[in-house]
């Protein structure tokens, strides 16, 4: 079973596919938002599926991201130690968080516009986390994970001089561009899926680019979701992306995205991205 939002931008139906067959979950809720991920969505669905229309061109409508607009999308950054030093830090012996506000969060095949004034556009292929439950303060033998509804492909698309260079120390207006975040296409349910050890892979015009397993972060999911929660609380719908591998612009190994380029992001099992960068 995953979830998906099939259609144009704004008009996203909420979907289920499982065995090869996508239903119409609106008879069931409004969208795949907070409130359903914190009430049993899989169970609710399985219970439901029987009288579930099919979406019958389900194959030939975009897909929008598999959840609706979050409250809040936290971002660890330097969680893989190759790719803090392709950026010139050593790792970090504390989480490094920042932000990206909603309206960064796109569909994963939509068009990649890069704005007016930025040179140093830059893919970021991550996984996605989608909180199912309120977390705050979490204790030391509280298991982060029980707290996930599930998990998604992700593209941190980043601006590296408005991020570095003109940031005044904040990493934010390099990541805050509408539609920087291609999330999706499916959100996959927690209990399928093994988080600590997925490939992540990334492609520039089909020449591969990143290529690492999650086995390699320095801080698991579980860890991050219990660090997050004493600073913050974390509430259902809510996206955190747990950090990206080397293999990026950054490293100066391979030029900055531009207009034409195409660009493909996968994490195993959760399904591959396709965008394609035009110019504003």
């Amino acid at each position: 079973m995953r979830f998906a939002r099939l259609g144009p931008v704004g008009s996203e139906i909420p979907a289920v596919q499982t065995a090869g067959t996508t239903y119409d979950l609106r008879p069931l809720i409004a969208d795949i938002d907070g409130d359903f991920l914190e009430d049993d969505p899989v169970g609710r669905v399985t219970a439901a599926l029987p009288s579930l229309p099919v979406i019958p061109d389900a194959a030939g409508l975009r897909f929008g991201p598999p959840v609706a607009r979050p409250g809040a999308i936290y971002c660890i950054g330097r969680n893989y130690a190759a790719h803090a030093r392709e950026g010139g830090a050593e790792p970090p012996k504390q989480i490094v968080v920042f932000l990206k506000p909603p309206h960064t969060m796109t569909g994963p095949n939509d068009t990649l516009v890069i704005p007016v004034g930025a040179a140093k556009t830059d893919w970021e292929v991550e996984l996605g986390v989608v909180i199912g439950q309120t977390a705050w303060q979490l204790s030391a033998t509280d298991d982060g994970l029980d707290y996930i509804a599930g998990y998604a492909t992700a593209n941190d698309l980043s601006e590296r001089e408005w991020q570095l260079e003109r940031s005044g120390g904040q990493w934010s207006k390099g990541k805050s561009m509408p539609g920087f975040l291609p999330f999706g296409p499916w959100l996959v349910p927690a209990g399928s899926v093994e988080p600590d050890d997925l490939r992540l892979t990334s492609f520039v015009n089909g020449q591969a680019r990143q290529d690492c397993r999650t086995t390699d972060l320095i801080f698991d999911v579980s860890t991050i979701i219990k660090d997050l929660s004493q600073f913050t609380v974390l509430e259902p719908g809510d996206v955190v992306l747990t950090g990206t591998p080397e293999g990026v612009a950054l490293s100066g190994r391979f030029p900055f995205i531009k207009a034409g380029d195409v660009i493909e992001v996968e994490v195993e099992g959760l399904g591959r991205q396709h965008q394609v960068a035009v110019a504003q």
